[in-house]
């Protein structure tokens, strides 16, 4: 049986397995991260796979099926997000047409907190895999290949009848270890140098080393939507045996990526993670988001073990606004997190949302404020983006805070995450001006310049990253319609 897993033609540079999907300022493109592990499990069950990234390579509908050639999918399943949603579900029309007999397959965050909707926007999608779908797709085939229904496949919604049948949930994947390395998959379906992530080295490769996460931050669309609260990691093995795979098989790849929504959930194999690289004297840098509240002997360790970065969710600087998102911590823990992580010598990427319940003119400047104390090596302010699925979706639309439920609007024309959160006093529109003049602001400071002259003269690699950067944000605040002012 052949199956084609696409991430299909939308803008180019479209991240739809970011948290937050975009074409970002900074020129970062994520890796279709769960069609690649899907597709590992299809290629280890004797299916005959091809996996496809349209947004990396600037394809459209027709140099999709060009680079198809006499490949001819019996099963096509399309990665879809919520700005790209109606974009996605003509793609699978037009991929229809070309191929009758296939079943097409959505899969994605948004089709598992909405698969009846989802099914509804065309005939051409024939069904949703709900939630994680790495062996929900392998049973799916594994059955239309032997004449059985979608019935018999956990976790599908799928036409039946003139109406919707939704078969039982799918349990969550216990034993991760079982599933091959996604680097593998990069290896063989997919060109490394097309990815980019602006805090990282280049060229950089993302895995996964535990799915789900315990916290409860209200906003947070993966593990309300995907994988669930509970982190589920790897054994820290299983771990270090795929960076030796990436150093013997990827040897120009500079940096990994541990894209767990909080890799540092379970310290204590964080820790057995670190010691493992430091025993077996496997050095390669990587980076991972982590929680603000890592103790600095866990962080001295990570340094030492190779971690350069930490992408941490600040979030706000207002007590009462954390609080009002479930974040669950304290400021003067995340202050002291910063001074650590400093001292640890490891960098922190942080992010400051703005337009969460509570959120006023003064809230926005005291989250700019302390962004500037704790002094982060970059800092990204952007607008609550709310998903169906969240509870942030919940609040906007029982509060009346949502300004359109046309998801197209999710984004600008050029896929810039757009504002779509009226507060009172505090409109969209003056929500996305404020992300932007404090971006600015925080990023131009006369001391901060200074100490990146500094950081690329004593560390010539993190030069060449930020100037890469620096260099794509330039290129879009160019544009008057950004102008901070």
């Amino acid at each position: 049986m052949n199956v084609l897993l696409l991430n299909p033609p939308f803008l180019d540079r479209y991240s739809r397995s970011s948290r937050s999907p975009g074409v970002a300022k900074g020129g970062t493109i994520y890796y279709p991260i769960w069609l690649a592990y899907a597709a590992g499990v299809l290629d280890q069950s004797g299916f005959t796979v091809r996996l496809i990234d349209a947004p990396a390579e600037c394809l459209g509908n027709r140099e999709v099926a060009e680079r198809l050639g006499k490949f001819a999918p019996d099963v096509i399943v399309l990665d879809t997000s919520t700005p790209s949603i109606y974009d996605d579900a003509r793609c699978a029309e037009s991929f229809k047409k070309r191929y009758p007999r296939s079943v097409i397959v959505m899969v994605g965050t948004h089709p598992s907190a909405m698969p009846e909707w989802t099914l509804s926007l065309s005939p051409a999608i024939d069904a949703v895999a709900r939630g994680e779908y790495d062996y929900t797709l392998r049973d799916l085939c594994s059955a239309l290949a032997g004449g059985r229904g979608m019935d018999t496949v956990a976790g599908m919604s799928f036409r039946s009848d003139g109406g919707v049948r939704h078969s039982p949930p799918r349990p969550l994947i216990t034993d991760l270890n079982a599933l091959p390395f996604v680097t593998s998959v990069y290896r063989r379906h997919l060109d490394v140098r097309n990815y980019f992530f602006a805090a990282a080295r280049y060229p950089m490769v993302m895995i996964i080393s535990g799915r789900g996460c315990p916290h409860r931050c209200f906003f947070c669309v993966y593990p309300q939507t995907f994988h669930g609260r509970s982190y589920r990691p790897r054994s820290a093995g299983n771990v270090v045996e795929e960076f030796r795979y990436v150093r013997e098989n990827l040897p120009h790849v500079r940096e990994i990526g541990f894209e767990d929504d909080t890799f540092t959930a379970n310290r204590r194999r964080c820790a057995e993670i670190c010691d493992l690289l430091l025993e077996e004297g496997v050095r390669l840098p990587w980076y991972c988001n982590g929680r603000a509240d890592i103790p600095y002997d866990l962080l001295v360790k990570m340094r030492r073990a190779g971690c350069r970065l930490i992408i941490v969710g600040f979030e706000s600087g207002s007590q009462m606004i954390l609080d009002a998102m479930h974040k669950g911590i304290r400021m003067e823990t995340m202050r002291r997190f910063a001074r650590d992580a400093k001292r640890a010598g490891i960098l922190i990427h942080g992010c400051i949302m703005v337009g969460n319940p509570g959120e006023t003119e003064e809230t926005v400047a005291e989250s700019f404020r302390f962004a500037r104390e704790l002094n982060c090596d970059s800092m990204q302010f952007f607008p609550l983006i709310v998903y169906p699925g969240t509870e942030a979706w919940e609040w906007a639309v029982e509060s009346g805070a949502l300004t359109t439920t046309h998801f197209r609007d999710w984004l600008d024309e050029k896929g810039d995450y757009r504002c779509v959160i009226n507060l009172p006093g505090l409109p969209a529109s003056r929500l996305a001006q404020l992300c932007r003049r404090y971006y600015l602001r925080y990023h131009l400071r006369p001391m901060y310049l200074l100490s990146k002259l500094q950081q690329g003269i004593a560390r010539p690699g993190e030069m060449v990253r930020t100037v890469r950067a620096a260099m794509n944000y330039a290129r879009y605040f160019m544009c008057s319609k950004n102008s901070p002012l």
